[in-house]
């Protein structure tokens, strides 16, 4: 009787030891979520779902100091992945800039006054990716300045999120902050010469085949510079193409309602 309690304890012992042998290799094999991966998440949603143009107005509340200096009108129209228009005041004024791929071209009167080298990301990020190959999406991120190797889980405002491009919340680098459920971002945050530069995005609404924010607070090393609230938003509109020929200005045609 006591060689037979010993057998059974050995086979129990190695039954166990061989069980957890396997989960430990199961596990291994299995690469843990990082950065490219939540890019893939998000692609796959949307690729091919997403709206093609935006058009909006937004109040443009500008801060300094953390003091409300003026408000404005802007008038916004998109036809992804890169022509981006912004008309202030009235849309007729000729006033505007155009950004077309990496460059912004700006206009007083209808008349181009300056051209300059445009490296922001805001547009790629906020729906722009979905219209590209998945291979050209990683490359132009890496491009944008985002350690894809580095990634944590977080939450914000009370909900889960993933980072994309930093370690945990402690790092200086750039990186963006995505909500699980819908993969909408809700927090980018970039570091330069200028120091930190911080956007949130918030109230985001069903549009189309994806989502767009309807609030968005830019801060400058922790102090608010600027304040956006979108009005009137169309998804999938018709846009004439020609509002974005940057050699020949067109002047911008709104209608509050649509």
């Amino acid at each position: 009787p006591r060689f037979f309690f010993q057998s059974a304890k050995e086979s129990t012992v190695k039954k166990i030891v061989t069980a957890f042998l396997i989960v430990c290799l199961g596990s291994s094999a299995i690469n843990p979520p990082g950065s490219v991966d939540v890019l893939k998440k998000m692609y796959t949603r949307y690729h091919g779902k997403w709206y093609k143009t935006l058009s909006f107005n937004q109040t443009t509340e500008i801060y300094r100091h953390d003091s409300l200096k003026h408000a404005e009108i802007w008038y916004e129209n998109i036809q992804f992945p890169d022509d981006f228009r912004i008309d202030f005041g009235n849309p007729g004024s000729g006033n505007a800039v155009i950004f077309k791929r990496d460059s912004a071209f700006v206009f007083r009167k209808a008349l181009r006054s300056d051209v300059r080298v445009n490296e922001d990301d805001l547009l790629f990020l906020l729906g722009g990716l979905y219209f590209y190959p998945f291979d050209t999406v990683v490359a132009k991120m890496t491009g944008f300045g985002y350690d894809l190797d580095q990634y944590h889980e977080d939450t914000w405002k009370g909900k889960p999120v993933y980072v994309i491009g930093a370690s945990n919340r402690s790092d200086s680098v750039n990186q963006l902050w995505i909500e699980k459920d819908n993969y909408c971002p809700v927090r980018l945050l970039k570091y330069g010469s200028d120091g930190k530069e911080e956007a949130l995005f918030e109230k985001h609404v069903k549009l189309g085949g994806g989502f767009t924010e309807t609030l968005v607070h830019f801060y400058i090393n922790n102090q608010l510079i600027q304040v956006e609230k979108y009005h009137d938003l169309r998804g999938d509109g018709p846009i004439d193409g020609r509002i974005f020929n940057t050699e020949k200005f067109v002047k911008l045609k709104w209608h509050a309602k649509r």
